[in-house]
């Protein structure tokens, strides 16, 4: 079966036995088994587990160094027919030194052995006093034999690749990624998409929150997934208390985190994105201006992953709206704040350049033009021009509605700007008169000549005022090419080109309760303006009055668009993958054929309205995907990709 790119990892913290191997022994292995049996792929257990980490001078004794290797033997033994792989900690020997390291090993045999580099010695714990660090060992290594294994390789240069899998691994130890170049700086830029850490951290007041941030921020800075597994109960609380802190990041985010001041062996999982992090990785050029050779690292191939069924149960959260803020109320108040101050900035900023202070904009009582319409307002504002100045225009046409025309206009009287009307139904009657059209025959030729009417009104009311005319078109009409070329498709400055649909409408309410809440007749306005249909409503109204022509009834619910766009541009996922993922954000609200159905057609739109992309106007980029061709997507128009074309054809077909 398909992995997708995922990875199932673990931190596994057993309950600890200071001191007393075999029975940490039967924690770890019966830990082992159970995640074995829910597919992980790699478990990692915590620093010194075999043993625990609290043994202090009892690290002196040969009993307890004898006894942790013959522990390690038996836990090799009892999880020989296990495909997992294990990480766990144990002390190590080499020519009279002690180390304390992580064991990787699968099916009963050592793949590798890595001691420990920076050793704590502060306040809390004096680690050189029974431990050597990984310094005093030659760069490559050496091999020994150890837990009745012979040839092992001990040093801290090793990476590991399972077999068949895009994923390869490092290892640190706890104080390793406190030090201010960690070794999982080196293994990343090796190649490293994961870095496990076995970790013995204790709580006092305010480090869970630093230690939280340090490993996001570790994760993030090198575009990999961490798992950070510590111990917790039964390590002595002679003087520090352990609490099982552990962590599963992904590229800043946290996937998993285990609660804490638990009494009993847990655990956490997760299925981490590799397929992910190595596209952010080609794409960043930061992070392929640095380099460390391959030589200096010893890559040791590994079993295979065991098959894990990704399809049944992903063991991640998919947002279904991944452009739309979705945190608390005051995380969602930052971001649009931030997002319309983005797009406001940009906007002025062209005016002052340009020693402009008119501005045209088309309003039709759609959530577009309306968002387009604030900003602009707004930009006006803070450069001090009159609101006046801002002109709309409203030009109705065959399929305009009263709905959205007295929204259109109440809007611009409301919020103080000039405004006129001008129905387009004359100038384009004419227009079908000269080019010999039918005017019954409500197709493309009926559709364009209305938007491009109406823009060859905004662009001449514009030269006559000495103002610019201001795009409104969306970040999602851009990448299905649902826009008319040289109609809506043109403007002299576009705030919203980089703002998908999904999040136009959040703007637009958020607007109405904080920009413009001292404006009760505004705000209500605006909430309804967010209630109506989405709709170009180039053809004529109902028999009711209402609007006929629904834009997501002809190419689909906006909010799988922006789902598609998201995955596909920010992580590079092809057609199986975002269908995968789809199914799982919008499980109960969309079934499998018509979430195919609209991949199958977002895929072609994109691929072949390249053109439109190629000439768009200026505008402001406001997140992390954008289409612009001066920087963020630049493809040829006359491009073939057979390979997601074939693939999307799939979508939906049993296999």
């Amino acid at each position: 079966m398909p992995d997708y790119g995922f990875v199932r990892v673990a931190a596994a913290m057993p309950l600890v036995h200071v001191g007393d191997c075999k029975a940490n022994v039967s924690e770890i292995v019966s830990l082992a088994n159970e995640l074995a049996g829910r597919g992980v792929g790699i478990a990692v257990f915590p620093e010194l587990s075999v043993t625990g980490y609290t043994c202090a001078d009892l690290f002196g004794l040969e009993n307890l160094i004898e006894d942790a290797q013959n522990a390690v033997a038996e836990i090799l033994d009892k999880t020989s027919s296990l495909g997992m792989t294990l990480v766990f900690g144990t002390p190590a020997r080499w020519h009279g030194r002690l180390f304390n390291c992580a064991v990787v090993a699968c099916r009963g045999k050592i793949l590798g052995i890595v001691p420990k580099t920076y050793l704590a010695g502060n306040a809390e714990f004096y680690e050189p006093r029974w431990f050597e660090s990984a310094r005093v060992l030659p760069e490559e290594g050496v091999r020994i034999c150890f837990a009745g294994q012979d040839d092992i390789l001990l040093g801290a240069r090793q990476l590991f690749h399972p077999r068949g899998s895009l994923l390869t691994f490092g290892v640190e130890i706890c104080q390793d990624l406190w030090a201010p170049v960690p070794p999982s700086s080196f293994e990343a830029l090796s190649g490293a998409q994961l870095i496990v850490n076995l970790s013995a951290s204790n709580e006092i007041l305010l480090k869970h929150e630093y230690r939280k941030s340090l490993v996001q921020a570790t994760s993030s800075r090198l575009f990999c997934a961490y798992v950070y597994c510590s111990c917790g109960f039964g390590e002595s609380t002679q003087d520090l208390v352990w609490a099982g802190s552990s962590l599963i990041c992904e590229y800043g985010g946290i996937l998993a985190e285990s609660e804490r001041f638990k009494m009993e062996s847990t655990s956490i999982m997760a299925d981490i994105d590799v397929q992910r992090l190595e596209t952010m990785r080609a794409k960043e050029h930061s992070f392929r201006l640095e380099s460390m050779p391959m030589a200096r690292f010893t890559e040791t191939q590994i079993p295979p992953l065991p098959e894990t069924d990704f399809e049944a149960l992903l063991l991640r959260h998919v947002e279904p709206h991944p452009f739309v803020p979705q945190a608390d109320p005051e995380h969602l108040d930052l971001r649009c704040r931030e997002i319309i101050s983005s797009q406001v900035a940009g906007l002025a900023t062209r005016l002052s350049h340009i020693h402009c202070s008119h501005a045209v904009i088309g309003v039709s009582g759609g959530l577009d033009s309306t968002l387009a319409l604030l900003v602009t307002v707004l930009a006006f504002d803070a450069l001090g021009i009159p609101r006046k100045n801002v002109l709309g225009v409203t030009m109705p046409g065959f399929g305009t509605t009263r709905r959205t025309h007295d929204n259109s206009t109440a809007l611009m009287t409301l919020l103080g700007t000039a405004s006129t009307e001008i129905s387009i139904v004359p100038a384009v009657r004419q227009h079908f008169r000269d080019i010999g059209h039918d005017e019954s025959i409500h197709d493309l030729t009926y559709e364009n000549s209305q938007a491009r009417e109406r823009t060859q009104l905004l662009m001449d009311i514009a030269g006559k005022t000495g103002g610019i005319v201001i795009g409104t078109g969306d970040l999602s009409e851009l990448a299905l090419g649902w826009c008319t070329y040289n109609g809506d498709h043109m403007s002299m400055y576009a705030v919203n080109v980089s703002v998908p649909k999904t999040l136009v409408r959040t703007l637009v309410l958020w607007a109405a309760d904080n920009r413009f809440a001292d404006n009760p007749e505004a705000s209500a306005v605006l909430r309804d303006i967010a209630d109506t249909p989405i709709s170009p409503e180039l053809v004529p109204a109902d028999e009711n009055g209402q609007i006929k022509q629904k834009t997501e009834d002809l190419i689909g619910p906006y909010e799988l668009h922006d789902f598609f766009l998201y995955n596909f541009f920010r992580w590079g996922y092809g057609p199986d993958k975002t269908m995968l993922l789809a199914q799982k954000a919008f499980a109960g609200k969309y079934d499998s054929g018509t979430i195919a159905k609209w991949l199958r057609n977002f895929m072609k739109r994109f691929y072949s309205q390249q053109f439109k992309r190629s000439c768009i106007p200026d505008g402001p980029k406001v997140g992390s995907v954008a289409l612009s061709p001066r920087g963020d997507w630049r493809m040829p128009s006359d491009v073939s990709c057979p390979w997601d074309l074939a693939e999307a054809e799939t979508q939906g077909q049993s296999k």
